[in-house]
């Protein structure tokens, strides 16, 4: 685990010149099994989930291949600034990082699993203020909770992983209080699936998305 995640910092070249948010080209328009959407619009028996860990592309579809998820969408949160824009939580103005909002089926899923997955596997929570080649605050790890009950499951999971020594320094996530989720521009949701050619995606957010797939590969939609 410790040798796949601190590879990310060492990805290629190619990967500093393209940016997470990049506004998509004439790539491919219609691949299979698109999850580009937003909140699900009946949200009878689900619950909610909201982690920051770079770049949302990644998170959203490493969460998305969960049994038990319904939907993930790529958002904004921890800011100051009412429905920011993408290009105003790049510029550092609103306070925002990139975030994803899981609605998941607690009776197929448990806020813990999506915890431990989170802080295990989907990126590195001890990387301050960034997530391998993309730096700044937009970037930051982050965990928001609605309930004491979720604060008390992050701590715990936060204690129990730097104990364990999973990695080399201490996870430096923020555990913060959700105050509001915005959802990003309809170009972000399924961006993974819609534009697999793209360089950033193929450089740097398919190793996150792997990562998920063989820690947890039991906890897969579709096994591999």
């Amino acid at each position: 685990m410790k040798t796949r995640l601190k590879s990310l910092a060492s990805l290629s070249v190619l990967a500093l010149l393209f940016a997470c948010g990049t506004q998509p080209t004439a790539e491919a328009q219609n691949p299979p099994r698109s999850t580009a959407g937003f909140a699900p619009a009946n949200l009878n028996g689900l619950a909610m989930a909201t982690f920051a860990g770079g770049c949302f592309w990644a998170q959203e579809e490493a969460f998305e291949q969960l049994k038990g998820v319904k939907q993930v969408v790529s958002g904004y949160a921890g800011g100051t600034k009412a429905n920011p824009t993408y290009e105003e939580v790049a510029a550092q103005n609103t306070g925002h990082t990139e975030t994803v909002q899981i609605y998941y089926d607690p009776k197929v899923i448990s806020y813990q699993k999506l915890a431990d997955i989170f802080f295990t596997a989907s990126h590195d929570p001890t990387q301050l203020n960034r997530q391998g080649p993309d730096t700044g605050p937009e970037y930051r790890s982050a965990a928001f909770y609605r309930t004491p009950e979720e604060k008390q499951t992050l701590e715990a999971t936060i204690a129990r992983v730097n104990a364990a020594k999973e990695y080399s320094g201490k996870i430096v996530t923020q555990v913060l209080p959700l105050q509001k989720f915005w959802p990003a521009e309809g170009y972000h949701q399924g961006y993974y699936r819609l534009h697999p050619e793209n360089p950033y995606i193929t450089n740097v957010s398919a190793h996150k998305v792997e990562h998920v797939q063989q820690v947890f590969a039991k906890d897969l939609k579709n096994p591999l």
